[in-house]
């Protein structure tokens, strides 16, 4: 097993804990649920605003760069069927602190996106109420990951349809609600700047579609899922590089008729300054009588978001207990249910925190900057990977990954990466401590 020189050596994985259950189609249902709904119906809004007319050009770049890290985490899952993600491979290729320092990252920006989706949530539903609606909606998803992954599944696969019938009911109320207009995409033409968006710092460039694109991988981030249910999926080797690409492939065209229907419909300023762009991108048409439905389905779409998130990070919460990086009693499996129930309240409890102090636009920025240098952290764990298992995969893929991931996180709002370096900071105190004291948590 190849590792960085220097690295603390890392014992051989342990035997299951968790029963394989999983196909490839759950697996994909199980991405959908978790990409499917965040982009379109959150981070679009503030990707407008920084990209303008060019805001599928960030589409695209956040696509690209999502493909490479989804073809890291897939050749690393194959290897390394078990829980936790990045967290295990930075631990098996690159030594502990770097696992570990994966694990940080992804708990801290999963835990705002939970509360993100569990506000979005509520702003659809009951914008009077948003923050008890959140906390109902975040309590009823906690009760369907207790009670077990398969489960889950199924409540995964119901909410897909909701949103994907939601979203073609959005689309047909902005291209044939009479609003659409060929000129609101005001596409520059090749080597020109971005329209300037009105009420919007003016002068757009590349690193504003930088920022565009690390906004809208918020919305991308889901099908890492997959990867971080290992232990729960029927032969891995086979199924989670080929459930991987696809639920990435379908969540791309599907943003994609999306962003080109609501910049058709309304163009980049409006969407820039609304709180539900696509709601009221219907709403300025003659169909505004579709505006419910889509109101209705971003709604579901948040709350199937919220579901899958919160099974991952309980996962993860799970493989870094079970390795003394959090408290071992997190790392316990229930005897009927099978599901690491403790990191499944633990979650809760603190994404019930997050729900009453963060904000929905803010909590976007700053769980991209930790969601990136994950995935950083993944193709540097991909980087490492020779002939595993009589297969050889480019480097390449890992190396534009990396660096992309990179370049994502340094052009978003100075705010969040300012957030997102003192969280990271905090870890690498934490495990320094950990480390001089020898012990675990």
């Amino acid at each position: 097993m190849a590792q960085r020189p220097g690295a603390s050596p890392v014992p051989d994985p342990v035997p299951d804990r968790l029963d394989r259950r999983l196909g490839v189609a759950d697996a994909v249902v199980v991405g959908l649920g978790a990409m499917l709904g965040a982009g379109v119906f959150a981070a679009v809004g503030p990707a407008a605003g920084a990209a303008g007319s060019w805001l599928l050009v960030g589409l695209l770049v956040a696509g690209v760069v999502a493909y490479a890290n989804a073809s890291s985490s897939a050749a690393l899952a194959a290897v390394y069927p078990e829980s936790g993600g990045t967290y295990a491979y930075g631990r098996r290729r690159l030594g502990p602190f770097w696992g570990f320092l994966a694990g940080w990252a992804f708990l801290a920006g999963k835990l705002a996106s939970c509360a993100a989706m569990a506000l979005t949530l509520g702003s659809y539903l009951a914008p009077g109420l948003a923050r008890p609606v959140a906390l109902a909606g975040l309590a009823a998803v906690t009760v369907a990951n207790y009670l077990g992954v398969a489960r889950t599944v199924a409540a995964t696969r119901v909410v897909v349809a909701v949103v994907l019938a939601a979203l073609a009911v959005a689309v047909a109320g902005m291209l044939f609600g009479g609003q659409a207009e060929p000129g609101n995409l005001a596409w520059p033409a090749a080597g020109a700047a971005p329209a300037p968006v009105p009420g919007l710092p003016p002068g757009a460039g590349a690193h504003d579609v930088l920022q565009a694109a690390g906004l809208l991988f918020f919305a991308f981030a889901g099908y890492a899922r997959v990867a971080t249910l290992g232990e729960e999926v029927a032969d891995p080797a086979r199924t989670i590089p080929r459930a991987v690409p696809l639920a990435l492939g379908i969540v791309l065209a599907v943003y994609a008729v999306v962003a080109t229907a609501a910049l058709l419909a309304v163009g980049p300023a409006a969407l820039a300054a609304a709180a539900a762009p696509l709601a009221e991108a219907v709403a300025a048409g003659r169909l505004a009588a579709l505006e419910p439905v889509v109101r209705a389905g971003a709604a579901v779409a948040s709350l199937g978001v919220l579901l899958s998130l919160q099974a991952g990070l309980s996962r993860t919460g799970f493989a870094m207990a079970a390795n003394g990086d959090l408290p071992r009693a997190l790392a316990a499996v229930h005897p009927r249910f099978r599901v690491p129930h403790r990191a499944e309240l633990a979650v809760a409890g603190l994404v019930a925190v997050a729900v009453v102090a963060v904000d929905l636009r803010g909590a976007i920025g700053f769980s991209s900057a930790l969601v990136l240098v994950y995935y950083a952290i993944t193709n540097a764990a991909a980087w490492t990977l020779g002939r595993e298992r009589g297969r050889r995969r480019p480097r390449w893929r890992a190396g534009a990954g990396l660096g992309g991931c990179l370049l994502l996180a340094a052009s978003l709002p100075v705010r969040s990466v300012l957030a997102g370096a003192a969280v990271l900071a905090t870890g690498t105190v934490l495990w320094a401590v950990r480390s001089a004291r020898a012990q675990p948590l």
